[in-house]
């Protein structure tokens, strides 16, 4: 089950030419691939690219009409491979998955596909994850295109020019036999805005037509001696290919006045917040009217000299806007420059900083910095001012008043008993080397669990902590989820651990999906899938290559059968790996799917129970070790009425689900037991009601009895 349904947007995928098409980023990238008469398309889920997936899957039906083949990837690896279909057949064929994670997976893939080269159209979508918003290490998209001599298309962030450069990405990719990388940023991604739609085109040639129809061509294939041929045809053909077609089609755009002293050079992803920095500057209307020069490049890979010095001559200096390290862009230009013995001053890593996202702030302060310093009369004595207001203090001042707010398991998650189960083991046995993974497990590396110390790749938990097998009186553990276990897991940590004899200890969170990309469907997860084959249990997998010691636990939040489970792993005297698969529904899918039905129910006079729990202030002591072993962000604190007391007791809001791990760890680790769950009646019987009318008249009596009893002072006179 997806983080969100796109059923009734991909209707609009039907629309025709001349049509008006409004939506989203990612929907209109998937009409692109339609209008580009795409014959096949795969891909492996995760942010900023997870919605693609999603469109896709929920698109299946109008994919069928056209004759395009659909495929939720095992793997970006996986994925990558799929585009072998391109290599000896006209057919056009896209992927996508997110960066740079993603393309380190497909690495191998990529690098093969780029050797060889396509004859139909490729086109790797990939999510470029970077800046503040990003969940993954600080790291471009850039060198890998560098590398592999793949050309990469970085567009302005509007639906046209999307459409538009995905259409000519296929068109690129054909004239120069070599496949092309689309980076679509986060705000790319989800950018709203309208198109003129064309006709969707069916694929020249289908990948059931070339399956009936087998071609080759060695030359294509990596082998010697064609292997060391590809790198001169990367160069001597494919190269100047692309560059003509680059120039000819226009693909890199000019905005601005022909003539200036100063001119900026841009990648087209950040083409918004360079335009509202200089409208904020003066010297740009609300339509993109700018008064400064500006060379947007489309494509950031490979660059054309003629068009950059073209764009440089005749000016003083020239800003080059690029997000990210290394500066790959600014040396590239600065060399032309060199070559070309132009005077010109090129600027980039001086105003812009080194490293980190160019937010609206940063961008603000670095082209005013550059104006003002190169071409100080285009700006207003306002701007000119080393000490205008631009916001340059506003981070400063959230930072000085906005509290940390570390990320952390949603309400009800069943991650968190896991890991207060594991607290409790370490209480009893000590602390343990813990091998973390990619997922939302990771969010135990922070508070109040701080468990954790390294995480490595996807699945790659267990194999990260293999230099631990070692003869101890103590094991590791490591920990993995159930998307990176059948991404990536079952061979290189689980495999891995079968065959070095590995003794230490691997915790499989099972929540049914792969939860942290968007709650798609996995090979094990429990719904009924029309398309993937689900309800293959991990636990069989893991036994099918060679684990014996191997638990199941059914329900997560069973906090004290969690610490028995995790304590027996710890002290087996049986030999090789010790596997606990922990299993429970990840918390926010559930309601996504139960919600609307229990909704529906109770509008239509059903009855329906729900759960609420709450803490007893008079038992509660005060201490908070529930919520040092909880984290739940619907138990807080509050303080009490009663002079008596000063320490803020515990306490749950509104948006407690009713997960009943409170109550679970306050048992387990014997606290307090001031937790109680309350049930909650929609649509209750007739039998009920007058239940309830008694009780709330013996509590009545009972409180008013309770009150005439208390001491009273009387009120001086």
């Amino acid at each position: 089950m997806a983080e969100r349904s796109f059923a009734r947007e991909v209707e609009k995928l039907r629309l025709g030419a001349g049509e008006d098409f409004s939506g989203e980023g990612i929907l209109a990238v998937t009409k692109a691939l339609l209008q580009s008469g795409v014959g096949y398309v795969a891909g492996y889920q995760g942010a900023p690219i997870s919605h693609l997936m999603d469109v896709l899957a929920d698109a299946q039906d109008i994919l069928g009409e056209l004759g395009v083949r659909f495929e939720a990837s095992a793997s970006e690896a996986t994925a990558a491979a799929t585009l072998a279909a391109s290599v000896h057949y006209p057919i056009r064929g896209a992927v996508t998955f997110k960066s740079t994670v993603g393309t380190n997976v497909a690495s191998d893939a990529l690098a093969n596909l780029s050797s060889g080269g396509v004859l139909g159209g490729a086109l790797v979508i990939v999510g470029e994850d970077y800046g503040e918003g990003s969940s993954i290490m600080q790291e471009r998209i850039h060198a890998f295109a560098m590398k592999s001599q793949i050309w990469l298309l970085d567009p302005r962030p509007n639906l046209t020019s999307l459409v538009d450069i995905v259409e000519k990405g296929f068109e690129l990719s054909e004239a120069s036999n070599t496949p092309v990388m689309l980076e679509m940023r986060i705000r790319a991604c989800h950018v709203h805005g309208h198109f003129t739609a064309r006709d969707n085109v069916r694929p020249t040639m289908t990948t059931a037509e070339a399956l009936a129809s087998p071609r080759r061509d060695t030359n294509r294939i990596v082998l010697p001696p064609a292997n060391f041929a590809h790198e001169r045809e990367k160069i001597e053909a494919r190269w100047p290919a692309a560059i003509d077609y680059i120039r000819r089609e226009r693909l890199n755009e000019h905005f601005g006045p022909a003539d200036g002293k100063i001119g900026i050079v841009l990648q087209g992803g950040m083409y918004n917040g360079v335009i509202r920095a200089l409208q904020r500057l003066g010297l740009a209307d609300a339509f993109g009217e700018s008064q400064v020069p500006l060379y947007v490049l489309n494509v950031t890979y490979p660059l054309v000299d003629e068009e950059f010095l073209e764009f440089a001559a005749g000016k003083k200096a020239v800003l080059v806007c690029e997000e990210g390290q290394p500066n790959h862009i600014e040396q590239a230009l600065g060399l032309m420059l060199h070559k070309a013995g132009s005077d010109t001053v090129l600027a980039g890593k001086d105003p812009f900083p080194v490293a980190g996202e160019y937010t609206g702030t940063v961008m603000l302060s670095a082209i005013r910095s550059f104006i003002s310093g190169h071409a100080p009369a285009l700006l207003t004595d306002r701007y000119r001012s080393p000490n205008d207001p631009s916001g340059a203090g506003f981070e400063k001042i959230l930072a000085d008043n906005v509290p940390v707010r570390p990320a952390g398991f949603c309400v009800g998650c069943p991650e968190r008993p896991i890991f207060a189960s594991m607290k409790l083991v370490e209480k009893e046995l000590g602390t343990h080397h813990v091998a973390a993974d990619i997922g939302c497990h990771l969010f135990s590396s922070l508070p109040p669990f701080n468990i954790g110390a390294t995480t490595m790749g996807y699945g790659l938990g267990p194999a990260s902590a293999s230099a631990f097998n070692v003869k101890s009186d103590k094991r590791s553990i490591s920990v993995m989820g159930d998307g990176g276990f059948w991404h990536n897991g079952l061979t290189s940590s689980i495999g891995n651990a079968v065959f070095n004899e590995n003794d230490d200890v691997i915790l499989i969170v099972d929540n049914y999906y792969s939860a942290a990309t968007g709650g798609q469907d996995i090979p094990s997860s429990r719904a009924d899938n029309r398309s993937r084959s689900t309800n293959h249990p991990i636990e069989q997998a893991v036994r099918g290559v060679g684990v014996d010691w191997v638990r199941t636990v059914d329900r997560t939040y069973d906090v004290t059968k969690m610490r028995d489970t995790l304590k027996e792993a710890l002290t087996s005297p049986e030999p090789g790996p010790k596997v606990i698969v922990a299993s429970s529904e990840c918390m926010l899918n559930r309601q996504r799917r139960e919600r609307p039905l229990v909704q529906k129910a109770i509008a239509s006079g059903e009855r329906q129970v729900k759960q609420k729990f709450g803490v007893d202030e008079d038992v509660c002591t005060g201490d908070h070790a529930c919520i040092r072993l909880s984290g739940c962000p619907s138990l807080s604190v509050k303080r009490l009425d009663d002079p008596l007391r000063d320490d803020p007791v515990a306490a749950i809001d509104q948006s407690c689900v009713g997960c009943g791990n409170c109550g679970e760890v306050a048992e387990a680790a014997v606290l307090c037991p001031s937790f109680w769950r309350g049930d909650i009646v929609h649509n209750p019987t007739a039998m009920e009601r007058r239940m309830a009318r008694l009780r709330t008249r013996v509590i009545g009596w009972l409180q008013s009895r309770r009150a005439s009893r208390r001491l009273a002072f009387a009120k001086a006179a």
